[in-house]
């Protein structure tokens, strides 16, 4: 996958600026990235930066992040702070600016917020730390790069009843939608963002 620079400091910031600072330390951030960037190569077929993640004890992390973070620093984009949180030392982040994530789709910044709640307002750097702990997480070694095609691993491989009458709704759905228009014009995709995210949860 090709590595986009500008969208990983967009995706950060737009990140940043999106969540609290109190509840975006560093363990988050690279859960938001990671997540971010599976979901929208599963949704879309290509991930949102194309940046590396290799499995380390805390879960997925970024290899470009620390670079990236210097990098928008030194730009004057970003302020990172170390306040005192329960006895430890953690990381806010601090955004320069109003405007953010002009390179980003509205697809991308629909994904982003969905998992910027997720792991920001839903979970701590303990849960989500644990949460990522996931199939694609289990069969990469630790150092390694976690695939993006991992994520499908993700999903279950047994059909639940439900799952078929979903499937069997979904597609009369489509069917009426589809007789309703120019075939040329017809283009039914569904949420899959959000069944990725309604099975992640699950």
């Amino acid at each position: 996958m090709q590595f986009d620079l500008i969208k990983l400091k967009d995706v950060i910031l737009y990140a940043c600026s999106r969540c609290e600072p109190s509840r975006l330390g560093a363990i988050k951030l690279h859960k938001v990235l990671y997540f971010s960037d599976m979901l929208h190569y599963a949704d879309v077929g290509a991930p949102l930066t194309g940046a590396t993640y290799r499995k380390r004890p805390m879960g997925p992390t970024c290899d470009q992040l620390l670079g990236t973070l210097n990098e928008l620093v030194r730009d004057g984009a970003l302020q990172i702070r170390e306040v005192e949180y329960f006895g430890y030392m953690k990381k806010e982040y601090i955004v320069a600016g109003r405007s953010h994530g002009e390179s980003l789709s509205e697809t991308a910044r629909a994904v982003l917020d969905d998992v910027i709640e997720f792991v920001c307002v839903n979970n701590t750097a303990k849960t989500i730390s644990e949460f990522s702990h996931n199939k694609a997480w289990e069969i990469a070694d630790f150092g390694d790069v976690i695939t993006y095609n991992s994520v499908f691993n993700l999903f279950p491989t047994q059909v639940s009843p439900e799952t078929m009458e979903w499937a069997s709704q979904e597609a009369e759905a489509i069917a009426a939608e589809r007789s309703k228009k120019d075939p040329v014009e017809t283009r039914v995709f569904g949420t899959l963002r959000e069944k990725i995210l309604a099975r992640l949860r699950a």
